[in-house]
């Protein structure tokens, strides 16, 4: 399976277009931080890694991790991880209320990466 990775100006645009329909800064806080974050599924790609579960959380893990943006950023990475997930042929199942409580708990560190990887794998259709 050949893999669709995110475009280096996707999650902008996606964090300007959200923050559009929801309110708040548009601004990119570091770019380093958004580069080493989309960086990560590449990294992990190259280095044998073809689970895209596993590929999308490490977008969801990184942006919400490395905090790019000034304001937004958890709601930036799970858009971007169901782009990633939609770009590769699947869908992200999750409700509202279960991304919600997902994202606040990876936020607040009781949810590592793997655990996203396991969070993603459970909601997610594949092609």
């Amino acid at each position: 399976m050949t893999i669709t990775f995110i475009d280096a100006r996707l999650p902008e645009r996606i964090h300007a277009l959200l923050a559009a329909r929801f309110g708040g800064d548009r601004n990119l806080r570091d770019r380093g931080a958004l580069e080493s974050a989309l960086d990560r599924a590449r990294n992990k790609a190259a280095h044998g890694e073809t689970d895209i579960a596993v590929l999308a959380a490490s977008y969801l893990f990184g942006l919400t991790r490395n905090c790019p943006f000034t304001e937004g950023n958890r709601r930036t990475a799970l858009v971007v991880a169901a782009a990633f997930l939609a770009l590769n042929g699947c869908s992200l199942t999750a409700s509202d209320a279960e991304s919600y409580a997902f994202m606040m708990m990876l936020a607040a560190g009781e949810i590592d990466e793997d655990g996203a990887a396991r969070f993603l794998r459970d909601f997610t259709i594949p092609p």
